[in-house]
């Protein structure tokens, strides 16, 4: 088993602080055969909940934003417990840190970090119950076995269910994880199956579930208006004109704190939200913007030219080699230049969020939030409280994207409800609110060139990328990485980097700078590939012939594999032999190749494309080509993910774009930023490499790769480079 994220006796407590394995031991019905024994509940550890009727119920702790964690996560459970599936019940696990460990739905994580302890969690019930029925029969607890809800020894009749043995077991000694033997993947009876979510009878029926659905009794609703202008303040407002609004109950100011995201604004507090929102237009704003208001996308284009005619280059943050022999040598020199633009998040529910400021002075929230902990201890932060006093409801998200990493919106509504103690108040965010108050995809610009010798090998590359200074911190959505992609592959190599000021906030959006760098570089690649007679999958294949896996690295998470380009190999041969990679298409449509690696992912991809009358792209297949390890957990989660990251891509690359001008964004709606509708979706073939490592996340990692191989498809097809997106079909005239 490669290593990962384990369990310990002397860490089972507190390892719920790394990895969710903390076990809470509390019987709470007599044991079975007593006269007085009562139908209650008995919890084995934080997870599992074994009821008399043989039902259990599992606690899936992570946020659910439409990723299926709610339903993966238990399933790891179920598995090693030995439950009926059918029998189980899944409830979302409150915000606890000493529970249930990290809470986050975000870079594809859960899966890596959870694989094992969430089996370590279920089978470590399952040995309790197993020790409960021994010592209940006199038997060796290895002499039995379980068959799905029920302990049984074999060659006998003896049998016991999980819910006529909970009440014992959950007074037997906890297991040290390290004992445990977890099952070999070939006796899996959970795991591989292809489960629905759990909660989609509940989203078919339209039960209120998501953040916004949050109903309690005496609820107001608030409004608040921010600065169009990135970074400007607040002048003056007409509160008085806004309070004397149908409905409005009150409107005041709210003083901006960067340290938790809260920028200055304005909140309307009315009887319900259409009325806080309308009210909104009686306050006749006044900000200062500041320096801010002459920035543009145009004019950090026009930075970026300037920056790259200067001359004096950047700061150089990778290097290796000697880049200028290698091109001073070489027989040709290819350059181009790629950009890409802001981009929104665009969740289908607005931001929103519900606070109670009770009376004793804690706060109550309801926060569909990707990072739950992270909002409560901003809150706690900003309200010069504990954490704990902080109490968080999990509500399921309608989607998030990166978006909900940020707790802005929980700030926003926690400072509302400081002014209203006893009253629960629900803020949310109109469209407008969401698409012009998000934290960006980095807009970026890439001058790149490519040494090639006389024999056609690639022996220099370099990269000046012009960004943003987005100032320290633990994460910086628009940097790139000193190890990118051919980085180690060319034997001189170069990344250079100008910073532009900003105060344009920007964050993490699906596949976060993967989603951009992947269109540059495999775009590029394909031009060297082009130049020297060869294809993409050619130029791939030959960089990595025969190079070893990279030694493992160490992270938060432990020690996980280095980029291996035996996975590459791997990925590339298979989506080439599904889309029969070389043999003639229809006529008038073409193929195109990418690959990425991200989020511990390998991803080949193939588009098929053509260009309808009026020059507009049509994407007619994506073959699919994935490794995310050994073993697929929910293949019909994995589907979705990976066909939801294929049509997302492909709405990037299509037609989205956030364009900065005064200083505000531009786009306000699905009107100017027109999100890909089910006619643009094409068929998706997706097939997995199954590989000897531990599995992966798969809620990022197929969707770099889509862009570039639809632009090399419509360069194959065209003749033409797409090197700017999104894509322009003035490039086909």
């Amino acid at each position: 088993m490669p290593d990962t994220v384990q369990l310990s006796r002397r860490t089972l407590l507190k390892a719920s602080a790394v990895a969710g394995g903390g076990f809470a031991l509390a019987a709470t019905f007599p044991m079975a055969g007593r006269a007085t024994a009562v139908s209650s509940p008995a919890d084995l550890n934080a997870f599992i909940t074994i009821h008399p009727d043989n039902s259990v119920t599992i606690i899936g702790k992570n946020p659910e934003i439409g990723q299926g964690i709610k339903t993966m996560l238990p399933m790891l459970i179920a598995e090693e417990l030995d439950a009926d599936w059918d029998s189980v019940t899944v409830e979302q696990g409150l915000t606890d840190a000493a529970k249930y460990g990290p809470q986050l739905a975000g870079g594809s994580f859960a899966t890596p970090m959870n694989w094992i302890p969430m089996r370590q969690a279920g089978a470590a019930a399952r040995a309790m119950l197993m020790a409960a029925a021994a010592q209940r029969w006199g038997v060796d607890a290895a002499s039995l076995a379980t068959d799905p809800g029920r302990v049984v020894q074999p060659g006998t009749n003896r049998s016991a269910t999980f819910g006529e043995l909970a009440s014992d077991a959950a007074m037997m000694a906890v297991p040290d994880p390290a004992s445990l033997t977890l099952k070999d993947q070939n006796d899996f009876r959970i795991i591989g199956r292809a489960i629905g979510g759990v909660d989609s009878p509940r989203i078919v029926r339209g039960e209120p579930i998501f953040g916004v659905d949050t109903q309690l009794d005496g609820m107001v609703y608030a409004a608040f208006e921010r600065a169009p202008v990135f970074g400007a303040t607040l002048k003056s407002a007409d509160l008085d004109a806004a309070k004397a609004q149908p409905g409005v109950i009150d409107a005041f100011t709210i003083a901006a704190n960067p340290q938790v995201q809260l920028v200055e604004g304005i909140a309307v507090i009315a009887d319900n939200w259409w009325l806080a929102n309308r009210a909104r237009a009686s306050l006749a704003p006044q900000w200062d913007a500041g320096e801010w208001e002459s920035h543009s996308s145009a004019g950090y284009a026009q930075a970026a030219q300037e920056a790259w005619k200067s001359g004096s280059g950047g700061e150089v943050f990778a290097a290796q080699g000697d880049v200028d022999a290698a091109f001073a040598d070489a027989d040709r020199v290819l350059e181009a230049e790629y950009s890409y633009p802001f981009l929104a998040h665009v969740a289908m529910e607005p931001m929103n969020c519900t606070a109670l400021m009770h009376e004793d002075g804690t706060m109550e929230m309801w926060a569909p939030s990707q990072t739950p902990q992270g909002g409560q201890q901003a809150v706690a932060g900003y309200l010069g409280m504990e954490p704990d006093r902080v109490k968080v409801h999990i509500t399921r998200m309608g989607g998030g994207f990166g978006r909900r990493l940020n707790n802005d919106y929980m700030v926003q509504v926690a400072a509302i409800a400081k002014e209203m103690p006893g009253t629960p108040v629900q803020l949310i965010w109109s469209r407008e609110d969401d698409l012009r108050s998000d934290f960006y995809r980095p807009a970026g610009w890439h001058k790149v060139r490519a040494a090639v010798d006389a024999q056609g090998t690639l022996t220099g590359w370099a990269d000046h990328f012009v960004t943003f200074d987005l100032g320290d911190g633990a994460y910086n959505p628009a940097a790139m990485p000193a190890e990118e992609f051919p980085a180690k592959y060319v034997d001189n190599l170069k990344f250079e980097q100008t910073k532009l000021a900003t105060a344009v906030p920007m964050g993490a959006l699906r596949a976060p700078t993967s989603n951009a760098l992947a269109f540059v570089m495999q775009s590029f690649l394909d031009e060297v590939a082009h130049a020297t007679g060869k294809d993409l999958p050619q130029l791939m294949l030959e960089l990595t012939d025969g190079v070893a896996p990279e030694p493992p690295t160490q992270g938060f998470m432990g020690s996980q594999p280095g980029f291996s380009a035996p996975r590459l190999q791997a990925v590339t041969r298979k989506v080439m032999e599904m889309a029969r990679w070389g043999e003639p298409v229809a006529d008038g449509h073409a193929l195109g190749f990418g690959f990425y690696y991200s989020h511990m992912g390998y991803f080949a991809e193939v588009v098929e494309a053509s260009l309808d009358s009026r020059n507009n792209p049509v994407v007619h297949k994506v073959w699919v080509a994935g490794d995310v390890g050994s073993q697929i957990i929910n293949p019909f989660g994995a589907l979705n993910q990976v066909e939801g990251s294929i049509i997302d891509g492909l709405g990037q690359a299509m037609q989205l774009a956030v364009e900065i001008e005064g200083g505000a964004a531009k786009q306000s709606n699905f009107h100017n930023y027109p999100l890909p509708r089910m006619p643009m979706t094409p068929q998706i073939d997706v097939e997995w490499v199954l590989s000897d490592n531990a599995p992966t996340g798969l809620g990022e990692p197929a969707l770099p790769p889509v862009i570039p191989a639809l632009t090399n498809a419509l360069f194959a097809l065209s003749g033409k480079r797409v090197r700017s997106l999104p894509i322009d079909r003035a490039v086909f005239a």
